[in-house]
């Protein structure tokens, strides 16, 4: 990924070196005369640049345009009309077209919206604000004209609003961050949609609700779900694998879980549950362990934990015997009302 640092390749004035020819004999004064116009030559380049850009003159122009959207900020003081763009800190150019491929800004301040010029880049791969606490507004929407993006992250900044739905036409992603930001409501389900996403960072905003169910998600929950307190979570009917306890927490607000049929495999009874669950769903699963006796006091409006390999008596209390035999079901050796006795 590209940074905006205070460090650029030389490729592009290499390549404007290497049309030039010298002669290193002198045999006439029809060689001499070469050799002095090709130094003019070089020299001509080198001291206006602008006759040999690499960058694209429409790159060149949009980028003009968002420098003067921020306000000319001193991280973009580089970006300079009469110098070529392929050279200036924060962006990169594609070594065979010289299109700009990568537009990072996690240096130095740049303050309002993101411009909705940046869609105006079709050749960008990354998109990067890290660190932007002046940066506000929503998910400028001309990103998703984006087509080509591959990484867009959006961290550490005061964004706000919701995580937009047309970030599920960026087919082309396989990284996004959006963490550390203040953005609010539900989390899309078209995200899901995502064929080659393999990294989603939503942790530390203010969201409420996830609903991923019937999809073909695979892989563990994200660690980073730890820091997220959800209303509501529906990731039923996946291939999710391994711990889901990090959706919980005693000191979350979440009221509604959906789990059901995925491959999840945990121990049930080392879960710490918050207070406020109304709803759990986690039937078709691999989880193990015992009911815990804190389920007596959760004012369960909805329970199911069927088809798992939970074993143990089923505690006395609460609103756990007022479900049926269904809810409990098809495990390994549960027992107690509403099943059969503990033998």
């Amino acid at each position: 990924m590209a940074a905006c640092n205070t460090y650029k390749s030389h490729t592009s004035l290499n390549h404007k070196f290497t049309s030039l020819r010298f002669s290193t004999k002198t045999q006439n004064n029809g060689t001499q005369v070469l050799t002095f116009l090709s130094l003019t030559l070089l020299f001509s380049s080198v001291l206006n640049p602008a006759l040999s850009d690499l960058c694209n003159p429409d790159d060149k122009k949009v980028l003009l345009q968002i420098k003067k959207a921020f306000g000319d900020p001193y991280v973009l003081a580089s970006w300079k009309s009469d110098t070529d763009c392929c050279d200036w800190y924060c962006v990169t150019c594609d070594s065979t077209t010289n299109r700009i491929n990568s537009l990072t800004i996690f240096a130095g301040q740049v303050s309002g919206q993101i411009p909705a010029l940046v869609g105006d880049l079709p050749y960008l791969e990354t998109l990067e604000f890290h660190k932007q606490p002046n940066l506000t507004g929503p998910i400028q929407p001309a990103i998703a004209k984006l087509k080509g993006l591959k990484s867009l992250r959006l961290s550490w900044t005061n964004l706000s609003g919701s995580v937009p739905d047309f970030l599920s036409q960026l087919k082309n992603l396989t990284f996004l961050d959006l963490s550390f930001n203040n953005l609010t409501g539900a989390i899309p389900s078209s995200l899901s949609e995502l064929p080659n996403l393999g990294a989603l960072r939503l942790d530390r905003n203010k969201l409420t609700d996830l609903y991923l169910s019937h999809n073909q998600l695979s892989g563990n929950i994200p660690t980073s779900f730890a820091q997220m307190d959800f209303t509501s979570i529906d990731l039923s009917r996946n291939k999710l694998e391994g711990d889901a306890s990090v959706i919980f927490g005693l000191n979350k607000t979440t009221q509604i879980v959906d789990l059901s049929r995925n491959l999840l495999e945990f121990n049930l009874s080392k879960v710490e549950f918050p207070t406020s669950l109304t709803s759990l769903d986690i039937n078709h699963n691999k989880i193990y362990g015992s009911i815990p006796v804190e389920f007596t006091q959760l004012n369960f409006q909805f329970l199911n934990v069927s088809y798992n390999r939970l074993c143990g008596q089923i505690p006395v209390g609460g609103k756990l015997q007022s479900f049926d035999e269904y809810s409990y079901f098809h495990n390994r050796c549960l027992c107690g009302a509403p099943l059969p006795s503990c033998k």
